[in-house]
């Protein structure tokens, strides 16, 4: 509409202009062939009586070259011989031609105020060309205004029909009563890139069900099976410390299938909010982790009260507890593990490991030298920070590490944060 109605309003003034220059000059040209008929009459009349006739027309006068031409004339035509026109006192107006004799010269003169055209006319015909103008700019908007809801109605009904849609229901009739244009080109590539969506979530919520299913219940045997072996009690020692091992990375492979469950499940209504108590998980996961500090001499404090509670899923946050405590465990060789909580937020504070090289620690398959992980563990705590709202934050300060989150997550919250190296 911008473009329709700037177009228009400069070429309306464009001819406008030329209009009046058109009407200028016209009248110009008027008075210019009368002063030329009549300086031909002139010459002649000189030649045959040797004087200077009366011109036929009131308004024009000869001017003898020692004559005063009125209204300072002279002088101007002394400075600018080759001028044709001047304006004069009181809104007289002049045309001039020079006539030049054998024996003498002198000056055609026509007071043309009284004859103009074009000057009286001059303000009404650039009020009617403004009001033209603004006419045609108004007409330009509302044909601007027309051919965009034209041009942008098959948009705004794809656009429609795409907010509509969800991920478990995308439209599969995009393309549908549009034309062969741009517009139909798009729907139809929309249309085929929304059908390739649905066949990936249709996959991924078919793994999500299978993997749920098969990898349960084999670990479900190899859970019971390893109690039932830890039960006889001809068991040497060496063999409960295997069988300890073994019940440690089965509780890891359980954890690691819960934690990649939740994060592929896409939840179509948000969970009533529940409230639960952070100690007895936190508890919980310590005890499942306590065999990463066999054999260190790390201290564990645990400074959280037994009123604190959360709004994290319990799942979630047994999956984020056993994360950031088990890479405390796992990455402090000497010091001290301190777990502690100010009502508002949950941080696990380890001392005694060296500071990372300058990389992101929240970047898949990034870890710290000498670790038997495999960089894994802090991407997997980033998205589930994200997902929930907890504005997780890590931060490494000489040998000092501390991973922070919020016991209450918001869904506005920004996603997790690296701070400090």
């Amino acid at each position: 509409m911008s473009a329709f109605a700037s177009f228009t309003l400069v070429t309306a003034g464009l001819f406008g202009g030329y209009a009046v220059i058109f009407m200028y000059a016209t009248e110009d040209e008027f008075f210019g062939n009368l002063l030329r008929q009549e300086a031909d009459l002139q010459q002649e009349h000189r030649q045959r009586h040797g004087e200077w006739s009366v011109p036929r027309q009131p308004f024009m006068r000869v001017y003898a070259a020692g004559d005063a031409l009125p209204d300072g004339l002279d002088e101007l035509l002394a400075a600018e011989p080759r001028r044709r026109e001047a304006g004069g006192r009181e809104g007289r107006h002049y045309h001039v031609l020079r006539l030049d004799a054998a024996d003498a010269k002198a000056w055609l003169v026509a007071e043309v105020s009284r004859q103009l055209v074009v000057r009286p006319m001059r303000d009404r015909v650039l009020e009617w060309l403004a009001w033209s103008a603004l006419l045609l700019v108004a007409l330009a908007l509302l044909a601007g205004l027309l051919l965009a809801r034209r041009v942008t109605a098959p948009l705004s009904r794809l656009v429609a029909r795409i907010d509509g849609s969800n991920a478990q229901q995308l439209p599969h009739d995009l393309a549908q009563g549009f034309a062969n244009d741009e517009i139909g080109t798009l729907a139809q590539a929309l249309q085929a890139l929304a059908r390739r969506i649905h066949d990936a979530l249709a996959r991924e919520r078919e793994f999500t069900r299978d993997a749920s299913h098969e990898l349960r219940t084999p670990l479900a045997v190899i859970r019971g099976a390893a109690e039932r072996i830890d039960s006889e009690p001809t068991l040497s020692p060496q063999g409960r410390q295997h069988l300890a091992h073994l019940q440690q990375s089965v509780l890891q492979l359980q954890q690691t299938m819960d934690t990649l469950l939740v994060l592929a499940r896409a939840e179509s209504a948000p969970a009533p909010v529940v409230r639960i108590a952070v100690l007895p998980v936190l508890e919980r996961v310590i005890v499942e982790q306590a065999t990463l500090l066999e054999g260190k001499n790390v201290d564990v404090r645990v400074e959280v009260s037994a009123g604190a509670t959360t709004t994290i899923p319990a799942a979630v946050a047994h999956i984020l507890l056993s994360n950031l405590i088990g890479n405390a465990f796992a990455h402090t060789q000497a010091g001290s593990v301190t777990i502690d909580s100010d009502g508002a937020r949950l941080r696990v504070v380890n001392r005694g490991i060296a500071a990372p090289a300058a990389t992101d620690c929240f970047e898949p398959y990034a870890k710290r030298e000498g670790s038997a992980g495999f960089g894994l563990g802090l991407d997997i705590v980033r998205r589930l920070g994200e997902r929930c709202g907890l504005d997780l934050r890590i931060t490494f300060d000489a040998d000092v590490a501390s991973a922070s989150f919020r016991l209450d997550g918001r869904a506005d919250a920004p996603g997790a944060t690296a701070a400090g190296q």
